[in-house]
């Protein structure tokens, strides 16, 4: 039986002693967030999106996040020269359908970008998910208007549809190829009160899948992380401002200590990846 806590570890240990360098095309309210996110964890970020040189920054990566949160046409066509020339290289995939469901032209994206390129995972709300399954599906801008458990009917189903792997975040993570199903417990509330927390979370996906084979434990192990991330991160302001609950804006610069602090013993201690049905 896979020990998917121990793979987390060493897929965290890779991350940091080979410094992989993740290329995300991605929206303008996270793009420091995010890149600020890999440093912490250990990994390397870029941005890139014109039209110009996103193939030749793609070579130089070892994975790619396609996130449409800022939609334009321009980056439409970037994300598109991006993923097939990932693809080509065969270097993992990431897409973030920030809002998929809010508007039919985002929805339509998200749903063309998922079935012409080869996909490693897609990470997402059960909203954003449940979207690429059909056009009735609506969110509340980028914010989830269904839970996991929503999307774990037909994630599965889904997963197979587009050859990928779903990675479904909210108070319980469910990762899913269609032949595994993993779910990722903790975290906190916190992190909904903070915006691009799950831009983050899709970055480290990334950087997981950089140096993990199978992405279904990529994911997981990433998800895992940021969970555990987010717990010391809300222990660490309790502890500097004398034992009061954190608020959002200590929460977010704790968060990156935190995950520059995380040890994989500890991720592998917290167990926080479940098989279903083991």
């Amino acid at each position: 039986m896979t020990d998917w806590n121990e793979r987390a570890a060493r897929a965290l240990e890779r991350v940091r002693a080979e410094r992989v360098l993740v290329h995300s095309i991605t929206n303008y309210v996270v793009m420091n967030s995010t890149a600020n996110t890999l440093l912490a964890i250990g990994a390397a970020p870029v941005m890139a999106h014109a039209l110009d040189e996103v193939e030749d920054m793609v070579g130089l990566a070892r994975a790619v996040v396609l996130n449409i949160g800022t939609l334009e046409p321009s980056w439409v066509t970037a994300m598109r020269l991006a993923g097939r020339a990932a693809n080509r290289r065969g270097i993992p995939v990431v897409l973030d359908p920030v809002g998929s469901g809010a508007t039919p032209y985002r929805t339509a994206t998200a749903s063309a970008l998922a079935r012409e390129l080869h996909l490693a995972v897609i990470r997402g709300n059960a909203s954003e998910v449940l979207s690429l399954t059909s056009a009735e599906v609506a969110t509340r801008g980028v914010d989830a208007a269904h839970d996991v458990e929503d999307a774990a009917r037909v994630a599965a189903g889904l997963a197979e549809e587009l050859d990928t792997t779903l990675a479904v975040t909210g108070r319980v993570d469910l990762v899913t190829d269609g032949a595994t199903t993993l779910r990722v417990e903790g975290g906190h509330p916190l992190v909904t009160r903070v915006t691009g927390t799950g831009c983050a979370a899709t970055v480290l996906v990334a950087a997981f899948a950089a140096v993990e084979s199978e992405p279904v434990a990529a994911a997981a192990g990433a998800l895992a992380s940021f969970k555990l991330a987010a717990e010391t991160a809300a222990d660490l302001c309790r502890g500097r401002s004398g034992g009061t609950e954190a608020g959002p804006g200590s929460f977010q610069v704790a968060l990156y200590d935190a995950l520059a602090s995380l040890e994989p013993e500890a991720l592998r201690a917290a167990g926080k990846i479940q098989e279903v049905g083991r």
